[in-house]
């Protein structure tokens, strides 16, 4: 529900807060974070000082989450207002879901709320309570020290949200193939999504210019006041690392503790054009593995014995689709979005390695079930929709894209020789920020701030959607912070999966603050094993109550 607010002057509640101990003093730096306000308002770090402070006198109303939220008791949900434009503090706002588990410590033991970020942008938090509730081992320690947080940011799910096409229109498939066969084919594909840019103008054109990484830092600090707590623990993964980039930019007397864990590169020249041309290089990368993988378990798989064998099949899979979509539903453009999920995540490698091994054995009905949309499930086609339009709003609104098309053509088309498992589909996918219809920002300069803590970042080696020299850049911006790597492994999300030389340290840090006197360097978590016996379906994905399934995967068209 959007509601205006309708509050004394600016200089009457600020004072009367910050004499009452509601809110620290003004976060370092952040009077030179502004938007292009001109004369609209007061400085964007004014305003959110406005809306943390009435944030911390409303606090938030907790109840029984919703039935249709899927968030079982004790897990209590609630909203925080805040102002669409934080120039703009008294002017119209949009609500932000929230929800949160109480510590399983003693109240002597309790430490505050630890707020979690998934990623994306575009994926929810609200999940993360149910760490708790489903007895997740890895959090067992933490989760005495903590109440644990999750929201979902501007714009996602159930805050305000946004939308860019009918959802049921955005999911229907077959797509047209992402890999170009010529110019026509291009020229199809500017097309759509040009209309894309178009359609997110037209439903949801009035938040666009605010859907912005900086906006949702400031979101989190009004969080943060909401709950009544005077510095923020957060736990940020993918998407989540440079939310908290930019938030210990802005506010970095505001943290107490602050986990990333596989960095977005938060370099200005990245966001986010090149991060994505990175990108693509990493995800050939750990396509590679996967496929040495299958590779290896040729006896369980029958795919092939080498990794070239493996690409050959692959291949020929993507033409056969082509020609004849799989089930009238599964072409080139599907498959990509299935098979990426291993690349993504260890835990995907063996159930899309044995769905590909039934359709080569003549279950062609397992990969169609994997694929497939499922056009009655209207509320997971509408969330579907909702996360793609809002990766798409914030990397749009974050940074300023090319708008010529030669310079797109050039560069995907020099990565697609040598890169070719994902160039153009990511491409097309953010194409439509060379078309974007509302302003595009400047990227805060991320970086030390007086009085910011040590930050603990972790990162797999190999990490195909946050390569690894993003965490090194991060590391190198943020003075006193410490870095763990994961060597030879590439798993997205680190702190997700057992690994004691990580998980000890992570829980060391949220609990005492102490990190490593230096650098650390782990060795990889277990690298996945097939069950010889298991079929196609019994292979199911990760769960829903595990961490991985928090993780958004890049987003499709």
């Amino acid at each position: 529900m959007i509601r205006t607010a309708a509050l004394g002057s600016a200089a009457t509640l600020i004072t009367a807060t910050l004499a009452a101990g509601l809110l620290l003093a003004p976060p370092a730096g952040a009077a030179q974070t502004r938007g292009d306000r001109g004369d609209r308002g007061v400085p964007e770090a004014v305003g959110v000082q406005i809306a943390a402070a009435r944030a911390a006198r409303t606090g938030i109303d907790w109840k029984d989450c919703p039935a249709d939220w899927g968030l079982e008791k004790p897990i209590q949900c609630g909203f925080v207002t805040v102002p669409l434009d934080y120039a703009k503090p008294f002017g119209r706002t949009i609500e932000l879901a929230v929800d949160r588990i109480g510590n399983t410590g003693t109240p002597a033991e309790r430490q505050g709320a630890l707020v979690y970020n998934p990623g994306g942008p575009g994926g929810s938090g609200l999940r993360f309570p149910r760490r708790v509730t489903t007895r997740n081992p890895l959090w067992t320690n933490t989760s005495k020290a903590y109440d644990f947080v999750g929201f979902d940011p501007r714009g996602v799910g159930r805050s305000t949200p946004i939308s860019c096409v009918d959802p049921q229109e955005f999911v229907k498939a077959p797509k047209a193939d992402p890999v170009p066969d010529g110019e026509a084919d291009k020229r199809a594909q500017r097309k759509l999504a040009a209309e894309y840019a178009d359609g997110c103008a037209e439903r949801s054109g009035w938040m666009l210019p605010h859907m912005t990484t900086p906006n949702t830092a400031r979101d989190l600090d009004v969080i943060r006041a909401a709950l009544g707590e005077r510095k923020l623990n957060f736990l940020g993964v993918s998407y989540g690392t440079y939310i908290g980039g930019v938030y210990a930019t802005l506010f970095p007397t505001h943290v107490r503790r602050m986990v990333v864990d596989s960095v977005v590169n938060p370099s200005k020249e990245k966001i986010w054009y090149q991060a994505n041309l990175d990108q693509d290089v990493a995800f050939q990368m750990r396509w590679n593995d996967w496929k040495a993988w299958v590779a290896q378990h040729d006896a369980v798989f029958r795919i092939g014995d080498t990794p070239e064998k493996v690409e050959a099949r692959w291949q020929e899979l993507r033409a056969a689709a082509k020609a004849a979509p799989i089930g009238g539903v599964v072409g080139p453009a599907e498959l990509t979005g299935f098979f990426q999920s291993a690349p993504y995540y260890d835990s995907s490698w063996a159930p899309v390695a044995r769905t590909w091994s039934a359709y080569l054995a003549g279950d062609t009905q397992a990969l169609v079930d994997a694929i497939a949309p499922d056009l009655s499930d209207t509320a997971g086609n509408a969330a579907t929709e909702n996360g793609n339009a809002v990766y798409t709003a914030v990397e749009c609104a974050d940074a300023k894209w090319p708008t010529n098309w030669s310079r797109w053509d050039r560069d995907n088309t020099r990565l697609h020789r040598d890169y070719p498992f994902l160039t153009w589909a990511n491409a097309w996918l953010n194409l439509p920020c060379a078309t974007w219809r509302t302003e595009q920002h400047t990227p805060v300069e991320v970086g030390t701030r007086r009085g910011l803590p040590p930050v603990l970042i972790v990162q797999a080696e190999r990490d195909a959607a946050t390569p690894y020299e993003g965490a090194v850049e991060l590391h190198r911006r943020l003075a006193g912070s410490r870095l763990i790597t994961e060597k030879n492994a590439g798993s997205h999300g680190v702190t997700g999966l057992k690994n004691p030389c990580i998980n000890d340290r992570v829980d060391s840090y949220l609990l005492t603050g102490a990190v490593d006197a230096r650098d650390v360097t782990c060795d990889p978590h277990a690298t996945p094993v097939p069950p010889a016996a298991a079929s196609a379906r019994s292979l199911a994905p990760a769960p829903a109550d595990a961490p991985e399934a928090d993780l958004p995967v890049l987003p499709r068209r």
